[in-house]
């Protein structure tokens, strides 16, 4: 293909989506108390999860530019023209920035760089709507307008147990984590404009995946929407919010359910579950 799609680890693409759709993903880096690891090859769900269990610290950080120059490089290499690299909100993380400074030392003229201004799904579907353009043999401008397109369709919504984690991860600001310091409080969040912000509160977690299904309904509206469920260590809750909107959407062509890796899943903690909705054209 005349055009290469790359993202990052955060996409949190479902197993051999990436391999199946000829994307490039770089991942970022964790710290597991201080030892570093790759997103996704050395620490997945198990071993993040267990490590939040028993308290250990995990940070995060970007990939180096000179991560993302390799992989522009080697897809230049294998014969695309163009790369186009699709990524989570530079108002989350450094990963844009990094990827620009590849860009330029690449060749701008070569690698365009796109802020999703989401992650997770939301940041999947926008790859993979980009992938899809590029497949049909688009141009480098016309898999990056994809890309754009795509994620300016998309909604993420997400429930937590606890803000402690975006709160610590420094993404979500003190007063906003007050919201969830009442007892029993469940926050639903949402990305808006490449931030996460509160979004409601609801009593009980129950309660909260009932709010979130309602949501997805409402901003699928009236058109088919691909839709993608999140969840760290908590399969169940997983599987009960995709086949509840199953049954609410049934023009939906099905919801892909992936684990949150390092990265996202470290910001947000256990028991977090959330939906992507990728409204249709």
């Amino acid at each position: 293909m005349p055009v290469a799609v790359v993202t990052d680890s955060t996409a949190h693409l479902p197993e051999g989506f990436a391999d199946r759709h000829a994307i490039r993903v770089v991942p970022l880096h964790v710290l597991i108390d201080g030892v570093p690891a790759v997103d996704g090859i050395d620490v997945g769900p198990a071993k993040l999860a267990e490590a939040l269990g028993e308290r250990r610290i995990v940070t995060t950080s970007r990939p180096t530019p000179a991560e993302f120059a390799a992989a522009y490089r080697r897809a230049l290499a294998e014969g695309a023209d163009t790369v186009v690299s699709v990524h989570l909100s530079k108002r989350l993380s450094g990963t844009w920035e990094s990827a620009v400074l590849a860009a330029q030392e690449v060749g701008p003229e070569r690698v365009r760089v796109v802020d999703s201004r989401t992650t997770a799904m939301g940041l999947g579907f926008a790859a993979l709507h980009a992938a899809a353009a590029a497949a049909r043999g688009a141009s480098g401008e016309e898999v990056e307008a994809a890309a754009v397109a795509a994620a300016g369709r998309s909604e993420t919504l997400f429930v937590v147990e606890t803000l402690e984690y975006l709160r610590r991860g420094g993404r979500i600001g003190a007063a906003a984590a007050l919201l969830g310091t009442a007892l029993a409080v469940k926050p639903v969040l949402h990305m808006v404009e490449g931030q996460i912000r509160p979004l409601e509160k609801v009593r009980t977690m129950n309660r909260a995946l009932t709010r979130l299904v309602d949501l997805a309904v409402q901003a699928a509206g009236d058109r088919p929407a691909e839709l993608a469920v999140h969840h760290l260590a908590s399969p169940e809750r997983a599987a009960d919010l995709a086949n509840r909107l199953d049954e609410r959407l049934p023009g939906s062509p099905g919801c892909v359910v992936s684990e949150l890796g390092a990265v996202i899943g470290a910001h947000t903690g256990p028991g977090v579950v959330g939906v992507v909705v990728q409204r249709g054209h």
